[in-house]
């Protein structure tokens, strides 16, 4: 009598992890029976299970496997086999069947369906050989490989004589070949390419077409016919039907699978991986190996590719990004503790990818010298290490155990259900019956053995590039930073969430945009390599700001906007902590940042001696200037360098108000002063360009008064020029002397309008100022520039009061001495002139309504408008001014708050409300000028919610609040008292006044 396979077992089984669920499939078992055909079969199936042996084994997957207790139970007949015969004889029994069925020349439907239960039987015959230990680890992958690479080639084989039926191309032996010399590949990647493929594994796999092979007449739509028949294959193996699926089947380790199509020509591959392709690729493509379809092709594909994936001479910057790689895996030697529940035994530390990483970065590097390291199966290519020398045998065994080891482990954690998975389950229960599937008598047996595996794989992982680590990055490194291969790596996305990253997702997915060259930045080679190491750096510096997720998309838009990366990402790495100033300009400043994606070149002059040190006055300045502006071929040159000088120094003053350096009243000087400088040394410029055609009037001058935050110098971030031009020419000249003369008003409207045209005029180098002439004599109505004697006119006999009140700013910014002098004696004199006071109170308080009915917020931030806010106080300012200059002189100050500690030392206002309103414009100075700086959009919530937490931060700092609650308290009870204040100094007063038919 034939002794029957399963009374050879010798080895101790697994015990049942749930009786209750075993009890029931044995019932199912008896149920099943009477579907066998045969008597025979069903004698044994009847009578099996009272076998010992028998029942052990079915004991083992019916209490420990819902998938397999499927699978049996469905096809009790085929189990019966199974257990009669074992799984050599099965398994070579399937592998005979299939390719018997494919000689028949099956339909597309029936080629699915043989795959699928091939597939199926092929699961149990695996698992058994498994559990039972018949077969090792090695063997187990061997079959689960085969069994992938057959069907690959079937359902290559399938499609391929569809596309030659319908025309698409002619294949040499359609019939009974037609994979042969067809051109299209499918290469094996991953654990397929290796011969490792794990029990639930998806395939990875290349599809490419080699066009110089195949025979088309339409080569034009070739590559869509290449798509169409890689769709097909891929449904063929992946759709579930009632038979179930194939394998899982993953495309995206082709070259930049986010934007190249399913199927890429043999040409195009080589291209990308010649001049884009990465060193992560490259050791993905150690395990590349032609698994269906044209075998021959695919092999003069990798041929071709050799020189790519073994470098005989490794560049130093190689070995640095494949230590940067590296390094981008989290591992240390111990200091922490590694947990059993939910452990990922692939991804997690010690787990089997940090055994693959050894193996294949030493291949890489020594790979291209010496070739017998290129070998594709993990173990066997660490053994090719310890012959060639690179690796000591201890660690190399010591490995191999524990890969063999978490192998097993893996695979009875997808036997459990067919699931992807490679995580030991959270719950304590699950772990414990994990546990007992493997063979242990309890959780704590299982840990016992498995922690240590981990262990011993972390630590010598962590010592692969300790000699050469760069200390500043990895010490940086506390979780896993992987933006390489195909899959998302879970330990990166959970180190990302842990640093404050709300969307990790799309952190993960923009990096791998970058390493695929989708920017011009990251097309090159080494910039790819620069960024790697920096990565660590990087992600940190971006997690440091109060906004991780706004500060890394900012980052991305300023990557997306530069035109190479090597010089500026190599900036970085040798000023780590210029990086760390763009970070916080990008979470904490969008205007800034905004600017920075510009004019990313200025980031040389923050690496500058004296960035960080205040800007010195406007004389100092425009010597700086007008050493720059004396390289100017020409006009043209004048407006773009004076925009990088000007861009460069808004700049500098702008992260020096950021990181409160400078507080926001001297960074207003400060932008004042920029301002200042370039009105100084464009506006000759200007006039000698006018004077090639038009010459000069003899004798005339013309002067620039600043209104508005130019006159008070307390310019932000984004003010505008409000500018007025004012000219004075002796009474005898008629116009100007060039070869084509102009009248005085036509010849300083010209010389205006350039000059306005020199400042907002955008070219490369973008726009210097917006310049609001509003305020000249006239309003829009009036002359661009108005004579001494026509501006002099105007404001004694028809300016309205608020033209007086703007006028309460203004300072001369350029001109001749004696015309500035006339000038400000002038203004001087139109302000100190004597006044209605009931008229001048109802005129400002009735303007300050106008303006609140067209402009009014309840927003307390928009604290230019907001009632209480800077208008108010510095409408009771410049009523004050006007008011009593007749009398008080020494009050016409620039600047609200010097108007007001003025007005309180001549006793106008008491002590109190002058406090009170000088305390006011200085909180709201500060606040203003940082939300001009950092916040480009308009303000909607009253509390400020929608501001940056960074942003907030920097407010509660500078304005030496103990919290931005407590800030936002403050400000609503200053705009109260200022309020209060203005009531009584301006609206009571005014509504005692009866109206008359004046101007307002």
């Amino acid at each position: 009598m034939t002794t029957l396979w399963y009374q050879n077992v010798n080895t101790q089984l697994p015990r049942s992890a749930d009786q209750e669920k075993c009890d029931v499939n044995f019932l199912h078992w008896q149920e099943a029976i009477a579907c066998i055909d045969g008597i025979d079969l069903r004698t044994f199936a009847t009578t099996v299970i009272d076998d010992p042996k028998a029942r052990a084994i079915l004991n083992a997957i019916f209490g420990n496997s819902p998938f397999l207790s499927h699978c049996i139970t469905s096809e009790i007949s085929f189990a019966c086999h199974l257990l009669k015969n074992g799984p050599d004889v099965t398994f070579s029994e399937l592998m005979s069947d299939l390719e018997a069925c494919w000689a028949t020349q099956p339909s597309r439907d029936r080629v699915s369906q043989a795959l699928r239960i091939t597939k199926r039987r092929a699961a149990l015959t695996i698992a058994l050989a498994d559990i039972c230990k018949v077969w090792d680890v090695f063997q187990v992958t061997d079959a689960l490989t085969t069994l992938a690479e057959k069907s690959l080639d079937y359902a290559a084989g399938t499609v391929l004589r569809e596309g030659h039926e319908r025309g698409y191309f002619r294949l040499p032996d359609p019939v009974n070949n037609p994979q042969k010399d067809s051109g299209f590949i499918i290469l094996g990647m991953g654990k397929l390419g290796g011969r490792e493929l794990n029990y639930s594994s998806d395939v990875d796999i290349i599809v490419l077409y080699d066009a110089e092979i195949i025979d088309t007449d339409d080569p034009w739509d070739l590559q869509k016919n290449m798509v169409r028949l890689t769709k097909q294959l891929v449904q063929i193996m992946d759709a579930r039907t009632a038979d179930g699926y194939v394998f899982r089947t993953d495309l995206r380790l082709r070259p930049d699978p986010g934007s190249t199509p399913l199927a890429i020509s043999v040409l195009g591959a080589e291209t990308y991986y010649e001049s884009i392709g990465q060193n992560w690729e490259r050791a993905a493509m150690i395990k590349a190996r032609p698994v269906a379809g044209d075998i021959k092709a695919g092999y003069e594909f990798l041929e071709r590719l050799r020189p790519y994936m073994w470098r005989k001479y490794m560049d130093f910057a190689a070995i640095q990004d494949i230590h940067a790689i590296k390094r981008q895996i989290n591992a240390h030697k111990g200091g922490h503790t590694i947990a059993l529940n939910g452990h990922n035994v692939k991804l997690g530390h010690g787990g089997i990818r940090e055994i693959e990483f050894y193996a294949q970065t030493q291949q890489l590097i020594w790979g291209g010298r010496n070739p017998d390291v290129r070998i594709a199966p993990t173990c066997k290519a660490l053994q090719a290490l310890v012959d060639a020398e690179q690796m000591e045998q201890s660690i190399c065994d010591d490995l191999i155990d524990s890969y063999e080891y978490l192998r097993m482990v893996e695979h009875r954690i997808q036997m459990t259900n067919d699931e992807q998975t490679h995580s030991i389950p959270e719950d304590d229960k699950a772990v414990e019956h994990l546990a007992i599937f493997l063979g242990y008598d309890s959780k704590q047996a299982f840990a016992d053995d498995f922690i240590p595996h981990l262990e011993r794989v972390e630590t010598y992982y962590a010592q692969l590039f300790e000699d050469t680590a760069d200390t500043d990055n990895h010490n940086l490194e506390t979780g896993n930073l992987v933006f390489t291969g195909a899959e998302v790596d879970p330990g990166t996305i959970s180190y990302l969430a842990s640093l404050g990253f709300n969307n990790p997702e799309f952190v993960d997915s923009t990096v791998r945009g970058w390493h695929h060259a989708r920017y011009r930045a990251t097309r090159s080679t080494r910039s790819r390599e620069i960024l790697t190491a920096l990565m660590p750096l990087l992600i940190r510096a971006m997690a440091n700001t109060a906004e991780p997720d706004t500060a890394f998309r900012r980052f991305d838009d300023f990557l997306s906007q530069l035109p190479a990366g090597v010089q500026l990402f190599s900036m970085f790495q040798v000023n780590p902590h210029l990086l760390d100033l763009v970070a916080e300009v990008m979470g904490e400043a969008p205007r800034l940042a905004d600017h920075l994606a510009r004019h990313s070149g200025m980031l040389e002059y923050v690496l500058t001696p004296d960035f960080f040190t205040p800007l010195p006055d406007v004389d100092e300045l425009c010597d700086d200037l007008e050493k720059i502006l004396e390289q100017a071929r020409d006009f043209q040159d004048v407006l773009d360098i004076s925009r990088r000088w000007a861009n460069d120094r808004k700049f500098q003053v702008g992260v020096q108000t950021l990181r409160q350096i400078i507080t926001v009243k001297e960074s207003g000087l400060a932008q004042t002063n920029i301002a200042d400088t370039l009105i100084k040394s464009i506006l000759p410029r200007v006039q000698a360009e006018l004077a090639e055609k038009h010459g000069i009037i003899e004798g005339g001058d013309m002067c620039v008064i600043g209104l508005g935050k130019a006159g008070s110098r307390d310019m932000t971030a984004t003010s505008d020029l409000d500018l007025v031009f004012i000219y004075d020419v002796p009474e005898d000249c008629e116009g100007s002397n060039g070869d084509r003369p102009l009248g005085i008003a036509q010849y300083y409207a010209r010389l205006s309008q350039r000059f306005i045209n020199a400042l907002t005029a955008p070219t490369g180098e973008g726009m210097l100022y917006e310049v609001d002439m509003r305020l000249r004599p006239s309003g829009n109505a009036g002359p661009i520039a108005s004579s001494l004697d026509a501006f002099r006119r105007y404001h004694h006999e028809a300016a309205w009061t608020w033209e007086h009140m703007a006028l309460t700013r203004a300072r001369i910014i350029c001109g001749g001495e004696q015309l500035s002098q006339k000038v400000q004696a002038e203004v001087k004199d139109i302000l100190c002139r004597p006044r209605d006071g009931e008229k001048l109170v109802f005129d400002v308080s009735d303007m300050r309504k106008r303006m609140d009915k067209e402009h009014h917020t309840e927003v307390v931030w928009e604290i230019k408008q907001y009632r209480g806010g800077i208008v108010d106080i510095d409408f009771i300012a410049q009523f004050l001014q006007l008011n009593y200059a007749n009398a008080h002189p020494d009050i016409l100050q620039n600047s609200t708050p010097d108007v007001l500690a003025k007005a309180r030392e001549i006793g106008i206002l008491t002590e109190d409300v002058a406090s009170d309103l000088i305390t006011a414009i200085d909180l709201w100075t500060i606040i203003q000028g940082y939300l001009r700086l950092t916040v480009a959009a308009e303000l909607k919530k009253a509390d400020g919610g929608e501001l940056p937490h960074a942003l907030k931060q920097d407010l509660v700092q500078a304005t030496g609040e103990p919290t931005f609650d407590m800030l936002y308290e403050r400000m609503t009870n200053a705009a109260t008292q200022v309020m209060t204040h203005y009531t009584t100094l301006i609206d009571e007063p005014a509504s005692t006044v009866t109206p008359e038919q004046d101007k307002t």
